[in-house]
């Protein structure tokens, strides 16, 4: 069986993040017969630091270059028929571009004891996305929600919650965001959306929404549809308060609603670029072997595989092997190494 996957590299860490990725590809695909091959985007996107020290105008001009080089490669990948494209961390402002053009979704499901919940974040609209016009000592952003949007991005929410939970849906939907600066208009909207998809949606200020997790915790099924502004805030809390995981160690997808590239799915760390730690090979690899692990179970016929990931995880920590940011001592080759060892000698 050969599969093909799309991969994106940043600066910072990002190249040897893809080296983990490919050797973590091609370990998997030996294990259980599957041939990987892998589209490489030619480009190397700046990440924040990358682009310090230029000017105004000259990082406009990058930002907007890498951004149109990788939305072109991601319809190219969708067009070809690849589903999936494992990306390092890159520069946010172009991120968001492509994110505003292609109306991009993040998810992540967090697992707690008693509870599920699945986190929705909205990157399609809102104060992450728009550009900059600048004046002296002033920049302007121009941010634009919309009724068509907001309704895909519940439609999509809807669809993956009945997904989740086939049986029964959600049984709480919140969406966490800044409506009250909108005139009323997204109340108005979520209420239409809510009517026409056959659910219940309880539209919260961010701080309201908060407050109800700290106080109540999670209901067994809840999805939470989050504004891009609060969901980019509170992955790492929620992440830690309910699913007892490091930000470090996790991954997400990104689904697109636009009909073009409808069924590519983006895989990323949770965590950014970490240009402070580049070149030193400290940089912790768990998050990219998990969505590597999910890349192949998923999309290239690798039953168990994220199983078997999640066991070598287990088995090494155990072992005390671990980067620095852990704790712990070793390189990202050294932790690397002790993953696939557990998953071949595992199978």
């Amino acid at each position: 069986m050969d599969s093909v996957v799309g991969l994106a590299v940043g600066r910072g860490t990002g190249p040897e993040l893809a080296r983990v990725f490919e050797r973590t590809l091609d370990t998997l695909g030996e294990v259980w017969g599957t041939r990987f091959s892998v589209s490489r985007s030619p480009r190397l996107y700046h990440s924040y630091f990358s682009l310090k020290g230029l000017g105004p105008e000259q990082i406009r001009e990058s930002t907007e270059g890498d951004a149109a080089q990788y939305e072109q490669f991601c319809r190219t990948q969708a067009s070809a028929g690849i589903q999936a494209v494992f990306r390092t961390a890159i520069n946010a402002q172009s991120l968001y571009l492509v994110r505003q053009r292609l109306r991009a979704v993040k998810v992540d499901v967090i697992e707690s004891t008693g509870a599920t919940l699945l986190l929705v974040r909205d990157e399609a609209q809102g104060f992450y996305t728009g550009e900059n016009t600048h004046s002296p000592g002033a920049v302007s952003r121009t941010t634009e929600f919309s009724r068509d949007i907001t309704d895909e991005v519940i439609a999509f929410a809807v669809d993956r919650a009945r997904r989740q939970w086939p049986d029964t849906g959600a049984d709480q939907i919140v969406m966490a965001y800044k409506f009250h600066l909108l005139d009323g208009a997204l109340g108005e909207w979520v209420a239409e959306s809510a009517a026409r998809h056959g659910v219940d949606i309880a539209l919260a200020q961010p701080d309201t929404v908060n407050r109800n997790l700290i106080e109540r915790g999670l209901s067994p099924r809840m999805m939470i549809i989050g504004g891009n502004e609060w969901a980019d805030v509170m992955h790492p809390f929620l992440l830690d308060r309910f699913g007892r995981e490091r930000q470090e160690n996790r991954f997400t997808e990104n689904a697109h609603l636009d009909p073009a590239v409808r069924g590519l799915l983006e895989y990323q760390t949770v965590h950014g670029s970490a240009d402070d730690i580049e070149g030193r090979d400290i940089v912790n690899p768990v998050a990219t072997v998990r969505a590597t692990a999910a890349i192949a179970e998923r999309h290239g016929g690798c039953a168990g595989a994220i199983g078997a990931m999640e066991d070598a995880i287990t088995a090494t920590v155990a072992q005390g092997v671990s980067t620095p940011d852990l704790g712990g001592a070793d390189s990202t080759t050294s932790v690397l190494d002790a993953l696939l060892k557990c998953v071949e000698s595992a199978r």
